[in-house]
């Protein structure tokens, strides 16, 4: 059995300087480097040495952005979760609505600091930016999904 701590570790940090909770970065990092397809709660909280309740809001958390799902675990009498089949192209899916939401309000920041004003030039750029993430990002998920059906080495 390898030994990825180390990696582990990086790999929460670099999640955490992304914008995660420290311990929900760390929860995460854990998921992708399990050695099991599931894991229960009680054994994240005694291999990452936190709180269960820091490990309980980060499941929750990464369960409503749609990274995890909790998993059937017959004979078990308790909650088994495991990285969600999928999870990253159902993430940028779901980001569809965050960009949007940004689009949004950036209209309604040029509409406050009223046109050619300095704010509403930097809101405009913002809006146009998030337009065009919300019409090109479902279409590069399809193509993602594509690639992950047809296969490794596919260019579909």
């Amino acid at each position: 059995m390898a030994d990825t701590t180390a990696a582990a570790e990086r790999m929460a940090l670099i999640l955490a300087e992304g914008g995660l909770q420290k311990a929900t970065a760390r929860v995460m990092a854990a998921f992708l480097f399990a050695d099991s397809e599931s894991v229960t709660a009680t054994e994240l909280t005694e291999e990452l040495g936190v709180s269960s309740g820091s490990v309980s809001g980060a499941i929750k958390m990464l369960s409503t952005v749609g990274l995890i799902e909790r998993v059937p675990a017959p004979g078990s009498r308790r909650e088994h979760y495991r990285l969600r089949e999928g999870a990253w192209a159902t993430l940028m899916s779901a980001q569809n609505g965050t960009v949007q939401a940004m689009f949004e309000a950036a209209d309604q920041g040029i509409a406050a600091a009223g046109k050619g004003s300095p704010a509403a030039r930097r809101l405009a750029e913002m809006r146009d930016f998030y337009g065009f993430m919300f019409r090109e990002l479902p279409a590069l998920v399809d193509r993602w999904r594509a690639l992950r059906t047809a296969g490794p080495g596919s260019d579909a």
